[in-house]
C-alpha cells in the first residue's frame, strides 16, 4: 500500500490562506471604527491568544478573548457549549493571534463549519501594534474569559 502523502504545515497554512480574505491591521482599524458607529454588532473580533499574551502585549479594544482549543465550540451554537459566545452564520469574525498564524487556521476552521465571513488579521497583533494602533490593558473580565 502506498504512503499517504504528507502535508506540511507550511501547505496547511497555504491551503486555509487561500480561502480567507485576510484583514489587514488598517483595514481592521476602519472596520471596528464603522462597526462603533453603525451599532451594527456584526464584527465580532476573537483574541485567542493566551492570557498571558495578552496581559503582557495588550488586547484590541472590544475584542474577545477565546481559547483556540475550545474556539469551535464556543462559536457554533449548535454545539451545546457556546454559552453566550455563538456567532451567526454572516457575522464578520475576525480572528487574532500573535502573529496571524495560528489565527488563519482557525479562520479556515471556522469557515468550514459555515461562518462564511471568518478571517484573521495579517500579522496579528504584532502587526496590529507595529502599525501604531491603540492597545488596551485587559480587563479583569476579559483577561480571565479563555475557555
Amino acid at each position: 500500500m502506498p504512503e499517504p502523502q504528507r502535508k506540511t504545515v507550511h501547505d496547511l497554512l497555504a491551503q486555509a490562506r487561500a480561502g480567507l480574505d485576510r484583514v489587514s491591521p488598517a483595514e481592521l482599524a476602519v472596520l471596528l471604527e464603522a462597526a462603533d458607529s453603525a451599532g451594527t454588532g456584526r464584527l465580532r473580533v476573537i483574541d485567542i491568544r493566551s492570557r498571558d499574551q495578552r496581559e503582557a502585549n495588550g488586547i484590541i479594544e472590544g475584542s474577545e478573548p477565546i481559547d483556540p482549543l475550545v474556539l469551535e465550540w464556543r462559536i457554533d451554537g449548535a454545539s451545546g457549549f457556546a454559552e453566550g459566545t455563538a456567532a451567526d452564520f454572516d457575522d464578520r469574525l475576525v480572528i487574532v493571534c500573535n502573529e496571524g498564524y495560528s489565527s488563519s487556521l482557525a479562520a479556515a476552521r471556522l469557515q468550514d463549519l459555515g461562518f462564511g465571513n471568518a478571517t484573521d488579521l495579517d500579522g496579528g497583533m504584532a502587526g496590529w501594534k507595529s502599525h501604531g494602533l491603540p492597545v488596551i490593558a485587559p480587563t479583569t473580565a476579559g483577561a480571565g474569559s479563555d475557555g
